[in-house]
């Protein structure tokens, strides 16, 4: 049911492309505005962007001894980086650019990077570098930042082979890294001196920690790197604060699946290290929060998921193609004699097209059964259709599914061929640029069906290129990442062998007219959010996050050593202690939640020091306090977020309620009543001055959806007319009295020992950011000391005549810790 998701994952303004963005010129203009705004607010920014990928570009290969019987051709000349992407796996060795190491690579990427290259026909190196495929769409995006920021690429080169070291090589093997040789690495280093990088693949995050400097942009790419942006900000204090994203090229699955890992807590833990989550889809971004949600029990916000109060951002961009290099490359020469030959070849013909890796979630059975499915229920088409299939090697040997590929191939072309015809052609190999170009071209229709996928280049290459030709219709699987942007092609559900069946008809007779109205609204998309424009976006998104509150970063971490020495030079301490999740761990029935002998100990041995000062400020009732830590005599103690007090060394409660208006309690209560009846796990909690709505035993997203429909009511009807005000805690919703809270609380405690000349305040959710504001706010910019005015909660215990002057306090800024 779609009102069980949570609103924050509708339609973001950041998650999609607006009317300012719809041209690369106005990302980038965006860009400069939010640059210039945080540098007006003191923010630093280096300019620099680091893109960490799982693999480099390029694929590094050792050349062979010819005492092995072959011998490795002469390696050419180094190009830039820039130019990687656009060469030809074929004349992989035209096309050396650089490696880093054995394992990682940190390669900037500016438009003269690699110039200083050795003559042509240089034969000193060891090294033979060549394309790898499949990251043409990300590197090409990435490649365009360089006109406005430094660019650094940290990745791994793969496993090291031997032989030519392009991917049709026969001559492949690979070579460990541990036997490589300092010869070998010192002549790579002096074949990329222009690059750095570590030498062993687990020393990557060390590496990122290297060369980060503060105000670096790090966008981290893809699957296999999502503990990454955890396990990099866990390192420093420094790497604590940096500004990362996290960008999710593959789908990610709705949360009934992902919660079968055996390890999916700290997937999602690592996931949420990053400032910002970035899907290729928003349903992709809906089951990262809902798995958040359910797995972690982390609480939603608007447009993300709350971890402790620090909120990781959800948004959705999909990757586009670089449309201007594909408009050149089809009009290459190889290009237009193959076309004219494959029109001649399948003349009076309709033309299919389809070219998938050869895996089982590219939906190559499904097509090849829909074809089938095509020719049985549409007879007028045997002889008159012909399907072009071509299987690119995928990174793992398939034989199961080749085999079960070639033999559906071989039934249909049996049951349905001819001596003179055959329907489906199949190629199982990497075909050359020049042919691929020239089949996108002469297509009558495409047919792309993965059953998952996040980006699929070749339906939007089969756009561009029948732009001048066809303009035939493109058939899409719903399941692709991209199917959203591409609403103009005919998508279908590739399970439905009819229904695929019965598109393919329907585009094989579609009138002119829709054709080419439909080609021109997929053209305009594929040309309009190119893949430069999605990396343009990306660096917008991330800088949208810095500088707003609550964005994403590990609590800094406290210095031990100042920390230490302020406690001990102190005459006069003050240690202020939230209950729920700080002196005890969070439990989902609170009553469960009862301190350790250790707590226990530790509490005592701090109240026995005469120059400390020990308070419990807690949202629980005073009854659950004083039979737990009752005992505790030198211990103050605060209940129910601060409507009663109790002072050290005292057994009676003060309440500050007592000449408030206290009425509006049965009407919460009514409304409460009606909630728990309607979410099944949830219950109320009286206490004397609050009431508090817990749904932690319910459904988590049922439960917030619930949640968040109670708050609209108070909100609307109960707050404007009553004196109080809404607290949303985790797992609850707590109504309290207004201006009763922990910060009113803390001034009223340190207000009365102003002395006080250490304060340590520890908590752990939102309830708790009401002490910290109130600390945080004692000093004024760049000020050293503070005066303090009465607190409102004096005035409610002394009453008005008796409020006190302001009081200068000993606290300093250096005697001021707290976990906020």
């Amino acid at each position: 049911m779609d009102h069980n998701y949570p609103s924050e994952y509708s339609t973001d303004v950041q998650g999609e492309v607006t009317s300012q963005e719809s041209t690369l010129a106005g990302v980038r203009a965006i860009v400069s505005k939010l640059e210039a705004d945080l540098h007006s607010k003191g923010i630093t920014l280096s300019g620099r962007i680091i893109h960490v990928t799982h693999y480099l570009p390029i694929i590094t290969a050792l050349k062979q001894n010819s005492d092995n019987g072959f011998v490795a051709p002469i390696s050419p000349p180094k190009t830039p980086v820039a130019d990687i992407v656009t060469l030809e796996a074929e004349r992989a060795h035209h096309a050396v650019t650089t490696a880093s190491s054995t394992e990682s690579v940190q390669t900037p990427l500016s438009p003269t990077a690699g110039t200083d290259c050795p003559p042509e026909g240089s034969s000193s190196s060891k090294w033979l570098l060549s394309p790898r495929r499949g990251h043409t769409a990300m590197i090409s995006g990435i490649r365009s930042l360089s006109s406005t920021h430094e660019q650094i690429l940290l990745a791994w080169t793969g496993d090291i082979e031997t032989g030519h070291g392009g991917s049709s090589q026969t001559h492949k093997s690979s070579v460990p890294a541990a036997t490589l040789t300092d010869e070998d690495k010192i002549t790579l280093e002096a074949e990329i001196s222009n690059y750095t990088s570590p030498l062993d693949l687990g020393e990557g995050k060390k590496k990122l920690a290297e060369i980060y400097r503060p105000g670096d942009l790090i966008w981290v790419h893809d699957y296999h790197l999502l503990l990454l942006p955890r396990i990099f900000k866990s390192i420093s204090k420094a790497t604590a604060d940096a500004y990362v994203g996290l960008f999710i090229h593959t789908p990610f699955p709705s949360s009934e699946i992902f919660r079968c890992l055996p390890r999916r807590k700290e997937i999602l833990d690592g996931m949420l290290g990053a400032n910002l989550v970035v899907f290729q889809k928003f349903s992709y971004g809906r089951h990262f929060g809902s798995s958040c949600v359910r797995v972690c029990g982390y609480e939603s916000v608007h447009g993300g998921i709350d971890v402790a109060g620090q909120i990781t951002r959800i948004l959705h961009c999909s990757v586009g193609v670089d449309a201007d290099r594909i408009s050149q490359d089809i009009l290459r020469p190889g290009v237009a004699p193959k076309l004219a030959t494959l029109r001649s070849l399948y003349e009076g013909k309709k033309i299919i097209i389809a070219r998938d890796k050869l895996d089982v979630v590219k939906g190559i059975v499904q097509k090849l059964k829909a074809f089938e499915k095509l020719l049985k229920d549409y007879p007028q088409w045997r002889g008159k259709v012909a399907m072009i299939q071509v299987t690119s090697p995928s990174l793992t040997d398939a034989p199961k599914l080749e085999r079960q590929v070639s033999e559906l191939v071989a039934h249909i072309n049996g049951e349905f061929g001819s001596l003179d015809f055959i329907p489906v052609h199949h190629y199982h190999q990497t075909i050359k640029k020049d042919d691929f170009y020239a089949l996108l071209s002469v297509a009558d229709l495409a047919l792309i069906t993965p059953l998952r996928d996040g980006m699929n280049t070749t339906s939007m290459e089969y756009v561009i290129c029948q732009q001048q030709t066809n303009k035939a219709p493109l058939i899409l699987s719903e399941f692709m990442g991209i199917s959203h942007t591409m609403a103009e092609a005919l998508q279908i559900n590739p399970w439905d062998l009819g229904g695929v069946a019965s598109m393919i008809n329907r585009a094989l007779l579609m009138p002119e007219e829709e054709r080419a109205s439909r080609q021109a609204a997929l053209y305009k998309v594929v040309t309009t959010h190119t893949s430069h424009t999605w990396a343009a976006i990306l660096v917008r998104m991330l800088l949208s996050q810095i500088g707003t509150e609550n964005m994403a970063h590990h609590t800094p971490y406290m210095d031990q050593s100042s920390l230490e020495k302020s406690y001990a030079t102190a005459s006069r301490r003050l240690l202020l202690f939230d209950y729920d999740g700080t002196l005890t761990p969070i439990v989902k029935v609170p009553s469960m939640a009862v301190p350790s002998e250790a707590t226990l100990q530790a509490l005592e041995k701090l109240s026995e020091d005469p120059r400390n000062l020990v308070y419990i400020i807690s949202g629980r009732d005073s009854g659950f306090l004083e039979h737990h830590l009752g005992h505790l005599k030198n211990i103050g103690f605060s209940a129910e977020h601060g409507c009663f007090l109790r002072e050290p060394g005292s057994t009676t409660w003060k309440n500050l309620t007592e000449t408030l208006d206290m009425s509006w309690m049965p009407e919460v209560e009514e409304l409460f009543e009606y909630y728990t009846e309607r979410t099944t796990g949830s219950f109320i909690e009286m206490k004397k001055s609050s009431i508090t709505w817990h749904y932690r035993a319910a459904d988590p997203e049922w439960g917030l959806f619930q949640c968040k429909q109670c708050l609209d009511l108070l909100e609307n009807n109960l707050v404007p007319k009553r004196p109080i005000e809404v607290l949303i805690g985790k797992k609850n919703l707590e109504v309290r009295p207004m201006a009763i809270n922990k910060g009113e609380i803390v001034k009223r405690i340190l207000y009365n020992n102003p002395k006080a000349e250490f304060v340590f305040c520890a908590g752990d959710d939102k309830t708790d950011e009401d002490m910290f504001r109130a600390l945080c706010t004692l000093f004024t910019i760049g000020s050293t000391s503070a005066t303090m005015e009465p607190p409102a909660s004096a005035k409610l215990i002394d009453g008005e005549e008796n409020a006190k002057d302001p009081v200068s306090l000993a606290l300093t800024r250096e005697g001021l810790f707290s976990t906020a």
